[in-house]
């Protein structure tokens, strides 16, 4: 759709729910585990403010740039999801 592949992708920062889950999902997409992000080993699940407490933490720690693509995925209980893909 959109002429984007997998590989064009910096990094993907998924809900920091389950460690397990998005170790699942990076090997189902196919994405090497440098590029799938994760804080909860430090900070545990918090909810809601998981993707922005990451992309901000991928920032300042000088791993984005300008025209970097990152992949920002969450889910919820039932069947709530949502993404989004932005261009840094």
């Amino acid at each position: 759709m959109n002429g984007l592949k997998g590989e064009d992708i910096k990094y993907v920062i998924p809900h920091q729910a389950n460690m397990r889950i998005n170790q699942m999902v990076a090997q189902k997409l196919g994405f090497p585990e440098e590029k799938f992000l994760h804080n909860m080993q430090r900070y545990g699940n918090t909810t809601a403010a998981s993707i922005p407490l990451l992309l901000d933490e991928t920032y300042r720690n000088g791993r984005l740039q300008a025209g970097d693509l990152v992949l920002m995925a969450a889910f919820g209980s039932g069947f709530t999801w949502g993404s989004a893909l932005l261009r840094w």
